[in-house]
């Protein structure tokens, strides 16, 4: 079992920055892909960004890139969501989310940590 602890949210100006976080219990982290979803009041989960489990590739949605670098540190077993320049229209519940190739071989969500873009 992976134990996942997303944390960093908070209440920041238009422009200003957030950096999360995705801290994991390790042992296997190398193993999962790492993903950042948000979730608006009222809407649908979405995919923000991701990065492979060696970090050999990064793909963002298009409202992000450029904005929100996904990065990952195999020795503290941790990933991080770098939120820059941002917009009262990414205010959302972020959830990290760890999984192996296949879902069926493990599969994991944070709890989801706030963030709120307001003036």
């Amino acid at each position: 079992q992976v134990r996942i602890v997303d944390s960093g949210g908070g209440l920041v100006q238009p422009g200003g920055s957030l950096r999360l976080s995705c801290a994991t219990s390790g042992s296997t982290f190398t193993s999962y892909h790492i993903k950042w979803y948000s979730q608006a009041l009222g809407k649908e989960r979405e995919l923000v960004a991701l990065i492979t489990k060696d970090g050999s590739i990064t793909t963002y949605a298009d409202s992000v890139r450029e904005r929100f670098p996904i990065s990952r540190d195999d020795v503290k077993f941790e990933a991080y969501l770098q939120m820059n320049h941002l917009k009262p229209e990414d205010t959302a519940v972020y959830y990290c989310n760890a999984r192996r190739d296949s879902t069926r071989f493990g599969n994991y969500w944070g709890q989801g940590t706030q963030v709120v873009v307001s003036s």
